[in-house]
């Protein structure tokens, strides 16, 4: 197999951002007069769901036993959603959630050997936009042929529809590519799609089931084993 392109996931695969997103809801709760607080194992729970609205409905269903909740409950939570991006968006400029290791390395020496480049996830165009602008610079996007994030596709990871959007947009199949992903919603996703699957685990992650993925790591510190464990060109 030729591996035409390279799609990464965005949050906990690019950065450790999971805590970032934790902290940054905290904040929006506390100033729309919220006593909500999602505690790190409260919100392992919640990562079962994805998409940043999606868990906060999932949590009022699910874990407030009571909650009356108001008359346009839809568009409490997209200001309660918009509250939080800013603080996480705030975060991420101020460059306090780096890359991962290895993961500004293979973005330019993959681009560099032209390889394509893109992203399918369920985060904010703005979270996207403010967490590589700081990383790779102001031309970031210069360095992604598809950006498939957001509320772009009618049904979030693990349904494949993000993964389909963007290979439609880069005129490639799930042969064509491999996928870098976290969790096992993602990994869900991706094999959905006809994707083959390496996944980088963090804290939030380490213990679900990746069955499917063609390998999973801790990280990708050291690039030339998983340059050579993925057939990527790019192995000296």
């Amino acid at each position: 197999m030729t591996i035409k392109a390279i799609i990464f996931d965005v949050d906990g695969t690019l950065a450790d951002t999971e805590d970032g997103h934790r902290k940054s809801f905290n904040q929006a709760f506390a100033d729309e007069g919220l006593d909500w607080n999602w505690d790190v194992a409260m919100y392992d729970k919640l990562l079962k769901v994805t998409g940043g609205k999606e868990r906060i409905k999932y949590f009022v269903s699910d874990f407030l036993q009571g909650y009356n909740k108001p008359a346009d409950f839809d568009d409490f939570v997209k200001n309660l959603h918009a509250v939080k991006t800013k603080h996480y968006t705030t975060m991420l400029a101020a460059g306090s959630i780096p890359l991962r290791p290895g993961v500004k390395q293979l973005i330019e020496q993959a681009h560099a050997a032209g390889i394509t480049l893109a992203i399918a996830t369920t985060t904010t165009p703005q979270n996207v936009s403010a967490l590589l602008e700081v990383a790779l610079g102001k031309d970031w996007e210069s360095y992604f042929s598809a950006n498939g994030c957001g509320d772009i596709v009618p049904h979030k990871k693990p349904a494949p529809d993000i993964y389909f959007w963007v290979m439609e947009k880069l005129g490639l199949t799930g042969a064509d590519c491999i996928a870098l992903e976290d969790s096992e919603n993602g990994l869900r996703s991706s094999l959905a799609a006809g994707i083959k699957t390496y996944v980088t685990i963090n804290h939030y992650t380490r213990n679900q089931d990746f069955t499917g993925a063609a390998a999973v790591f801790d990280d990708l510190s050291d690039l030339q084993n998983f340059y050579q464990v993925s057939g990527l060109p790019l192995a000296k």
